[in-house]
């Protein structure tokens, strides 16, 4: 298909401009940019738009990006279309930044492009991205473990300034040249007499992407000779997915997602009943929205984190990229920058006396201890399977009614109910049910006047099971709103 057709229909398809605007081309004096520059001027009268080149020398190259900007500044001027040409020092903000060249130098254009933008009244910019761009970009996603987001590649239409390193205000980002391979683009040229610059750093393989570009890719190709066309096929088939599990998300994260400072909580157990990869979702989106960027977060990152909040019990942290972690409680899930006080009945630093029957409240906390005395007789049907951590039922005659709720202390042992009677180190028990370090310090026990009786949250003393004698059965239960 004709060049010119293929960009028309994919500006006309994606609705990239709107007829009125001034439309900031990015113009580094390839062939992908002059082929842009010069289409976008054929197509400016039809399109209802103005032009305004962009050019940034970015101090990489020396002379030879010197004389690129100076091949710009005069090519756009005799096609009368107005120019602006900066320098800029990119390895020096990739130093500041601690980024890779790459990076660095993709963050500067953008920025300047931006401004240049605002400048000239413009709300869009078009950058000269190509079908084989397109493959390069997908490949390198691939390999950091990206999710479907970043296996759809670049966008033929996104925003700019969605990034938390941006500068300035939203605009359009556009591609028009996106189906158009790099083939047909430097044939383009040649037909219309068009000299692009020839930039060397194309062919430096220290540079993961042209890594790709002049290694991996051909070596694919010898096993399937349409590998590129396959690959942005596939690209615009999982945007489609992407669009829908979008909606799906976006439904979810509407019904359960909470925000407060510097964190979203979720609700466990609806979390819990999410398929898979709407948890996964979920998790991204708050990392976008807390970070304003999913650079550097991999599907592993989100996987880890979200098998630990499926197989970890209540007090488990993990940790995520970019200073940020998630943590599960009792009944809620968060993600945030911050550690949250833990949503378990954690004690204070003094022991406090068990009110038997009563209400025993825990300072500084939502939380209490309900403490009821059952005829065995007349005990709940299922107590005995009851499956909730923070609930138990004891033999009164061997616990006794004088109790008290501490905080473990150096040499405590206990013998926990499935291990015939044998003794163990609390210290150690806790270590092997993986409960976090800073949840051990306060869990809370219940302590008869001669052992402990309940490690709250895990598991009573083999000592105090209902047997067949027990008479009475004391009822202990950690509640907020109620007791089930």
């Amino acid at each position: 298909m004709d060049t010119l057709v293929t960009i028309r229909e994919t500006v006309s398809s994606q609705q990239m401009f709107v007829r009125g605007d001034t439309i900031v081309v990015g113009v580094s004096g390839g062939p992908d940019s002059l082929c842009l520059l010069h289409v976008l001027k054929e197509l400016q009268q039809e399109l209802g738009v103005g032009l305004h080149a962009g050019h940034l020398e970015h101090g990489i190259r020396g002379e030879e990006s010197k004389a690129d900007a100076l091949y710009v500044e005069e090519l756009a001027r005799s096609w009368g279309i107005p120019v602006t040409v900066e320098h800029g020092d990119v390895p020096a903000y990739a130093r500041e930044h601690k980024l890779a060249i790459e990076e660095a130098a993709r963050k500067v254009r953008y920025l300047f492009l931006g401004r240049v933008a605002r400048e000239v009244g413009g709300r869009c910019v078009a950058v000269g991205h190509n079908a084989d761009d397109q493959v390069e970009t997908i490949l390198m996603h691939l390999m950091r473990g990206s999710g479907l987001g970043g296996l759809r590649g670049m966008l033929p239409v996104q925003t700019l300034g969605a990034e938390g390193w941006w500068r300035g205000p939203t605009l359009r980002l556009v591609r028009p040249l996106l189906e158009v391979p790099r083939e047909e683009i430097e044939a383009y040229c040649d037909q219309h007499g068009l000299e692009p610059r020839f930039d060397r750093s194309n062919l430096d393989l220290t540079y993961h992407r042209n890594r790709i570009r002049h290694e991996l890719i051909p070596r694919l190709e010898s096993f399937n000779p349409r590998f590129r066309e396959v690959l942005c096929r596939s690209a615009r088939s999982i945007a489609d997915d992407y669009d829908y599990l979008q909606d799906q998300s976006l439904a979810a994260w509407n019904d359960l997602a909470n925000q407060s400072e510097g964190a979203f909580t979720f609700p466990l157990e609806p979390w819990l009943e999410l398929h898979p990869s709407l948890q996964r979702q979920l998790l991204r989106e708050a990392i976008r929205r807390l970070r304003k960027s999913l650079r550097d977060i991999t599907w592993t990152h989100v996987e880890q984190a979200r098998k630990g909040l499926e197989e970890k019990g209540a007090g488990v942290r993990i940790t995520l990229p970019q200073g940020l972690f998630l943590f599960k409680g009792y009944d809620t899930v968060v993600i945030g920058e911050e550690i949250p006080s833990p949503d378990l009945p954690l004690l204070p630093d003094a022991p406090l006396i068990v009110e038997v029957p009563g209400t025993t409240e825990i300072p500084g906390s939502d939380w209490r201890l309900q403490a009821d005395v059952v005829d065995s007789e007349r005990m709940p049907e299922g107590a005995l399977r009851n499956a909730d951590p923070w609930q138990a039922y004891l033999d009164l005659e061997r616990t006794g009614a004088q109790l008290t709720l501490r905080a473990r202390r150096t040499r405590d042992r206990f013998q926990p109910l499935g291990m015939d009677g044998r003794s163990k180190s609390l210290n150690a028990f806790l270590i092997d049910a993986k409960v976090p370090q800073d949840v051990r310090d306060r869990l809370p026990l219940v302590v008869s006047t001669t052992h402990i009786v309940w490690v709250a949250g895990q598991r009573i003393d083999e000592r105090v099971r209902i047997t067949d004698q027990t008479r009475n059965v004391l009822h202990l239960c950690f509640l907020k709103e109620g007791c089930v």
